[in-house]
């Protein structure tokens, strides 16, 4: 059959947009991923990312794990397999999470693709068009993307320097009842090493938010992803442990072994568990197998623990230099967050500083990046003098150089206003 390639007649260009589902309307880029564009250049420091440091990935341990899994087990460990999981990590999840008192079964255990995935699937099976969720403000940036694709809407409640104001909770729950006519989808919070605020949810505020969620009967989403990453002062239980019947509790190896594995987990009563599963299979079957059988190695042969312990160390410095920086350099007027753990600090400049503008018309041109906070308000009403630094990526030396241009360009705006 004779092909006509006319390649000068007009071809009609599909409007793509037209073509699309009306919840793309809802979808935000994430001002963290387009600022790791920008942050390639490796002149710029970037306080940007939450990355993990690459100077303590354990790579020679997964290339051993890489090597004993495709030679054991490659038939396995190659092949499709279950959408909960491999079975043997699972258990170690379940027996390792009892150390915090996180009740959970094997079979109550689903393996994700990082708990971003996590976040997708909460929003897949809970979240109507204009349904309101319950967060802090500032919360976390990747949750908020999650849920405006499913079209969520947001009442939020103050984070101050012990984390959630809880005593907010009762008032945001009957807003939302008032706005929709229904009650929230669920009450998510951050308690240990709040990203982006740094902040620690303390015991009595954890009891009382179950207290509250048990009597609004509303269901609580925890995200845990640095509960490991403790540097200082004694770990607190988790909320699951004491309201476990309406508690989804989400983990994940990003900042334990590495991100590039994307693998996480969700705990959940075994009632929700069946509807997590389904929508899973209908996202991408299950997550891979080969990532479940190398991080399982790495696991078992009791590597993981010693790991964390060396990342605390390394972590533990990065903090302190840069609190110490921030001390040095910065004017008086501003302050931060001193986080017990994790990978974040928030930082206050005075209000004649906005912070998205500084970003773009001072730091990046002194070769510093960081994110501005109104990106983590879900309804953009505050943050604006506020940024999200992180402490893990950058090495000590360059953390100094990197607070340093920020401060000098403080003072000089300040003293330009």
């Amino acid at each position: 059959m004779e092909v006509n390639n006319d390649l000068d007649r007009d071809i009609p260009v599909l409007d793509w947009e037209s073509h699309l589902a009306e919840r793309t309307k809802f979808m935000r880029s994430s001002a963290i991923r387009e600022l790791l564009k920008i942050t390639q250049d490796p002149e710029i420091i970037s306080f940007a990312g939450g990355l993990p440091a690459p100077d303590v990935f354990p790579i020679r341990e997964v290339e051993e794990a890489c090597t004993f899994v495709v030679r054991e087990m490659g038939k396995k460990a190659l092949q499709y397999s279950a959408t909960e999981g491999y079975g043997p990590l699972k258990e170690f999840l379940a027996d390792s999470m009892h150390k915090y008192g996180v009740p959970a079964l094997p079979e109550n255990v689903l393996l994700t693709n990082g708990s971003q995935q996590a976040l997708d699937l909460i929003g897949r099976i809970f979240i109507d068009p204009g349904r309101f969720i319950l967060t802090g403000r500032p919360t976390y940036l990747g949750a908020i993307q999650a849920w405006q694709a499913y079209q969520a809407r947001f009442h939020t409640m103050r984070v101050d320097e012990k984390g959630m104001v809880v005593d907010e909770i009762e008032h945001a729950y009957e807003k939302a009842v008032q706005d929709s006519g229904r009650p929230p989808a669920f009450l998510y919070v951050l308690p240990n090493f709040h990203n982006p605020a740094g902040t620690t949810l303390p015991l009595e505020r954890r009891i009382k938010l179950a207290e509250v969620a048990t009597k609004l009967d509303i269901a609580v989403v925890e995200d845990d992803p640095y509960g490991q990453l403790r540097y200082e002062g004694e770990d607190i239980p988790p909320i699951c442990t004491l309201i476990p019947e309406r508690t989804i509790y989400l983990g994940t190896f990003s900042k334990t072994m590495a991100p590039g594995l994307r693998l996480g987990w969700i705990v959940a009563p075994e009632s929700l568990m069946r509807r997590l599963i389904q929508a899973k299979q209908g996202c991408d079957l299950h997550t891979g197998t080969l990532v479940q059988y190398i991080a399982n190695d790495i696991c078992q042969r009791g590597i993981l623990k010693p790991h964390i312990k060396k990342i605390r160390r390394v972590y533990k410095k990065r903090r302190d230099t840069m609190l110490d920086a921030l001390a040095e350099f910065w004017p008086a007027e501003c302050h931060w967050t001193d986080p017990e753990g994790g990978l974040f600090l928030w930082a206050n400049v005075p209000e004649s500083i906005d912070t998205n503008t500084f970003l773009r018309e001072k730091a990046l041109l002194e070769k510093v990046a960081y994110v501005p906070g109104i990106n983590f308000y879900p309804n953009a009403d505050g943050g604006n003098t506020a940024m999200r630094l992180n402490f893990s990526y950058a090495k000590p030396d360059v953390i100094v150089e990197g607070i340093k241009r920020l401060g000098i360009a403080l003072k000089k705006e300040l003293a330009g206003k």
